[in-house]
């Protein structure tokens, strides 16, 4: 009897301290996507992130701890507010492990603050801020898909170099907008350019006119937009209705997505430098899934934000898995030991400032006439390598990056 006692003690202790049985606080892994449902990013991200975040599911293909992966989903509304009591709510009483996407850097930010509170993951595809990875980073943040000092170097660096020299920003009043018109701001004066000045416009703002009558009094050759989705789509249709591109200034819009162009169309974009991590029609690994998820999607393709959700649920779920654990920092840990290499990533690692460096790629915007299909929108001309689209580590200003 004291043997089977002592076995069965034993065995209860193995049982205990199993990894698979032990570590995951809800007993298995739960995902949440915090997007913007229903305003100005909803195009860009929205339902194709929830539905990006589902086919990673899918695609991972297995049950972690013998349940499911679960997934839920909800609309920030582009509000810092909502955000933060959405995500202390899905960390505190839903079990809810990690949250994806989060657009917008108002949003993006104040899930960071709880997330790192609770030492809970948050993994960031859709926002822009370099305080994700700068003063704001986190051992359980990730910043996956693109960032201001990205947007920068690939059109800001492309622009000026191509003999664009003087600037004056149409800028998103809010923290995004800001870091982005600074950080183009100084690769165009390090090229020998000059910024004649700069305007500061209410996000989802629906009239852009006196912003535009402005920058076309300016007299400057280029009027960078350092705005996204519904305002950047505002602006290139009211700049066209006032003549101004016609005139002879440049546009660039410094952050620039398929599915703004399928709004304005290519007769008021053609010709438009941007830079984005991901087109679906780049290779047969990007139209492959492209394809699957425009099947999903009643034919939409997606943007680099639905491709990079879908990227870092999937590398999520596999580190997850072979942790043996649900747990922030452990996990995270995981994912920084393996390469990133799918069908959005080309040449991925993960800094410990959280930074995913990838390639990022220039594009133009195709005339109509070069147009073979309805999300045919893109010419590849550049391959950006990920050391060259991304902040140095040595210029970065995270706590978590040991300083030589």
């Amino acid at each position: 009897m004291k043997t089977k006692a002592l076995y069965a003690g034993l065995m209860a202790g193995l049982l205990l301290s199993s990894p698979a049985l032990a570590q995951y606080a809800g007993g298995g892994v739960k995902i949440g996507v915090l997007t913007d449902m229903s305003g100005a990013y909803s195009d860009l991200a929205g339902k194709g992130s929830v539905e990006a975040a589902r086919m990673a599911i899918e695609d991972f293909g297995k049950p972690i701890n013998g349940k499911p992966v679960e997934l839920v989903s909800a609309d920030h509304q582009n509000k810092a507010d909502i955000a933060s009591s959405t995500a202390r709510a899905w960390y505190d009483t839903q079990d809810v492990d990690a949250i994806f996407d989060i657009n917008g850097s108002v949003a993006a930010l104040a899930v960071r603050d709880v997330a790192k509170e609770k030492g809970k993951v948050d993994i960031n595809s859709g926002a822009a801020s370099m305080a994700l990875t700068n003063k704001a980073c986190s051992p359980t943040g990730l910043h996956w898909t693109y960032d201001v000092y990205s947007l920068a170097a690939g059109t800001g660096n492309a622009v000026t170099s191509g003999g664009g020299k003087s600037w004056f920003f149409i800028t998103a009043d809010y923290t995004f907008g800001h870091d982005l018109e600074n950080q183009v701001a100084k690769i165009v004066k390090e090229k020998g350019g000059t910024v004649k000045g700069a305007v500061r416009a209410p996000f989802n703002n629906a009239d852009f006119s006196s912003y535009l009558l402005q920058a076309q009094a300016s007299g400057a050759q280029i009027i960078g937009m350092a705005n996204a989705g519904a305002d950047t789509i505002n602006t290139i249709k009211q700049a066209r209705e006032f003549g101004i591109t016609q005139s002879g200034q440049t546009l660039a819009a410094l952050l620039l997505f398929l599915t703004d162009i399928k709004s304005v169309g290519l007769d008021a974009s053609q010709g438009m430098v941007l830079t984005t991590g991901f087109y679906w029609d780049y290779d047969d690994k990007t139209r492959a899934w492209s394809k699957r998820f425009a099947e999903r999607m009643g034919g939409k393709m997606p943007t680099m934000v639905h491709a990079g959700v879908y990227s870092s649920v999937l590398n999520y779920l596999k580190a997850a898995d072979a942790a043996g654990t649900d747990e922030g920092v452990k996990v995270i840990a995981k994912m920084r030991e393996t390469p990133v290499e799918d069908m959005f990533a080309r040449n991925g690692k993960i800094r410990e400032d959280g930074r995913m460096v990838h390639d990022m790629f220039l594009a133009k915007v195709k005339a109509p006439k070069d147009s073979k299909g309805p999300w045919d929108f893109y010419e590849i001309t550049r391959v950006i390598p990920g050391d060259e689209a991304f902040q140095p580590l040595s210029e970065s200003t995270c706590p978590l990056v040991a300083k030589k």
